[in-house]
C-alpha cells in the first residue's frame, strides 16, 4: 500500500482513469493532422527533452518500423533538415530553450514544424506550423489543486506514449502495411 492507503491496483485504476480522461478531450482530427504532417514529409526529425524525449524516440522507432525516413535530433547519424522535411518536437509545458532553438533552425532551413504539447498557447506552439494538443498535466501545472495521482509530467508522458503508438497504427493503416511488415524492420542487433 502507498502512504495514502491505496493499493497498487487502486493506484493503477486511478492512473488509467486519468489517462482515459485526457483521451476523452482529444478529437480524432488531432491524430489525423499528425498523420498528414508525417506522411507529407520527406524526412522526419524527432526531438524532446527528458522523459518527453524518450517518448519522441519511441515514436521515431515506430516511424522507422513503418519504413519512413526518421531520425532523432542529436544522434550523430541525423542528417541535416531542409525543404520538405518535418521537425517534430515535444514541449509539454509549452516551451524549452532547445525546442525553441531547433524550431528556429528548422524554419530557417525551410522545413515544416510540428509541436506536441499540453500548452497550445506556449512559445513552442506559437512557433510551429502544426500544433498537436494533448491536454494533460505537465510540470507547468502539476501543483494545481486538481493535480492527479501521477507526479509532475507523468500524465502527459503516459498520454504521449499511448497517443504516439496509436498514431503509428493509423499510419500503418494509411500506408497499407501489416504488423509483420513493421516487425521485419525491427533491429536484430539486440
Amino acid at each position: 500500500m502507498d502512504k495514502n492507503g491505496g493499493t497498487l491496483q487502486a493506484m493503477a485504476r486511478t492512473a488509467l482513469s486519468e489517462i482515459g480522461a485526457v483521451f476523452e478531450l482529444v478529437g480524432d482530427d488531432v491524430a489525423e493532422r499528425m498523420c498528414a504532417g508525417i506522411l507529407q514529409a520527406r524526412r522526419i526529425a524527432c526531438y524532446g527533452v527528458g522523459r518527453e524525449g524518450l517518448m519522441m524516440k519511441a515514436l521515431c522507432m515506430r516511424l522507422m518500423h513503418l519504413g519512413l525516413d526518421a531520425c532523432v535530433v542529436g544522434d550523430m547519424t541525423a542528417p541535416p533538415i531542409g525543404q520538405g522535411d518535418l521537425l517534430l518536437v515535444s514541449a509539454g509545458p509549452g516551451s524549452f530553450s532547445t525546442v525553441l532553438a531547433l524550431l528556429g533552425v528548422a524554419r530557417e532551413a525551410g522545413a515544416h514544424t510540428m509541436v506536441v504539447t499540453a500548452q497550445p498557447a506556449g512559445a513552442a506552439a506559437r512557433s510551429a506550423d502544426v500544433v498537436i494538443h494533448l491536454p494533460a498535466q505537465t510540470m507547468a501545472d502539476d501543483r494545481a489543486v486538481s493535480a492527479g495521482l501521477l507526479p509532475m509530467g507523468s500524465l502527459y508522458e503516459a498520454v504521449q506514449l499511448v497517443f504516439l503508438d496509436l498514431v503509428s497504427i493509423l499510419l500503418r493503416e494509411k500506408l497499407g502495411q501489416s504488423p509483420d511488415e513493421m516487425r521485419a524492420r525491427h533491429t536484430n542487433l539486440e
